[in-house]
């Protein structure tokens, strides 16, 4: 017996020894990480519309103004077809009065200094956003106007939306989307929930205000750039650290390319 309890406290010490001398401290550096170029684009079945906006991400300690990257050729043809060019309209916004159609894929190519990048969407059929309304909704101990967007989902699962909030002409940054996983076939009134900070009453919703809701249909790779965007930047991933949202631009830049439709209604908030 005397031996085995030897042999344990011999053992107990030796993983003691083991976990202390195996501590390390880790120095991460987040000043000199490798710049990427950043790549926002849309084409959309509204005329003029169509828009690329082209920037590079900085070092952790630097500031969040972004310089646009001036001199690229930025171009997207319909269903393999010939390339329609954007314009520079100013440093790093690339325009064209290009407009997409439903059923049709869009592929981009993006060249920088030599680089290029490329993207491929597939603009979905349009669902009618049927109208959007105020309710009061009591969110813990406050209550709040919310939007609630009304649209009637097709049947056959594969449709994903995206939707957008702007109060009295200022665009609310968040992040909605939807898919038809729960929904397929049904008439859908979607809240549109944000939480705004207490001290925040300017961007809360009230009486008298103008809210425009912007819906669109997008294609299933950019609901899934957008839903792991917002679970990355919310927590909501498990992860311990944040991570870059899953991109359908191919050749390492960060960012989406998206061939969506387009529509949006407002109203006075009683």
């Amino acid at each position: 017996m005397m031996i085995k309890m030897k042999n344990i406290l011999l053992t107990g010490l030796i993983v003691i020894f083991l976990f202390t001398s195996c501590e390390k401290v880790i120095d991460v550096n987040l000043n000199n990480s490798e710049k990427k170029y950043v790549i926002e684009a849309v084409l959309t079945d509204v005329s003029g519309t169509a828009k690329v906006l082209l920037t590079q991400t900085k070092d952790f300690n630097q500031d969040n103004n972004f310089a646009g990257i001036s001199g690229a050729i930025v171009s997207v043809s319909e269903n393999g077809g010939a390339p329609v060019l954007f314009n520079e309209t100013s440093a790093g916004i690339y325009q064209s009065f290009l407009t997409g159609t439903s059923g049709k894929r869009y592929d981009l190519s993006v060249t920088i200094n030599g680089q290029t990048f490329t993207a491929s969407s597939l603009m979905p059929q349009r669902v009618t956003l049927d109208s959007i309304f105020i309710t009061d909704e009591l969110l813990f101990t406050d209550t709040r106007k919310i939007v609630n967007a009304v649209y009637q989902d097709p049947i056959g699962r594969g449709n994903n939306y995206r939707f957008l909030q702007y109060i009295n002409g200022k665009k609310i940054n968040q992040i909605i989307v939807n898919n038809d996983d729960y929904t397929d076939g049904r008439k859908v009134v979607n809240k549109l929930f944000y939480f705004p900070d207490d001290d925040q009453d300017s961007l809360k919703i009230k009486s008298g205000d103008n809210v425009k809701v912007e819906m669109q249909c997008i294609d299933e790779p950019i609901y899934k750039y957008w839903f792991s965007l917002d679970r990355s930047s919310t927590g909501g991933s498990n992860q311990a650290t944040p991570s870059n949202p899953v991109s359908n631009i191919q050749g390492g830049a960060l960012g989406y390319f998206s061939a969506h439709t387009l529509q949006s209604r407002s109203v006075i908030v009683p």
